[in-house]
């Protein structure tokens, strides 16, 4: 359990890591654009990608 933890939370900063790597003009623009919203609509993101997470794990399985 603890090694794939692990592995989980590295391939997560592996894929976070790509886009301010080969494209940090575009990973700036969409960062401020985050800050700009509200702390509803940055909630359904989170939401969004909090199920978009899960659906993945289960597809996986």
């Amino acid at each position: 359990m603890g090694a794939t933890l692990l592995t989980a939370l590295g391939l997560m900063l592996v894929l976070e890591g790509l886009l301010p790597l080969f494209a940090p003009r575009a990973w700036r623009d969409t960062f401020r654009r985050m800050v700009d919203l509200k702390d509803g609509q940055l909630r359904f993101v989170g939401l969004i990608s909090l199920l978009g997470g899960f659906l993945l794990i289960y597809l996986s399985r």
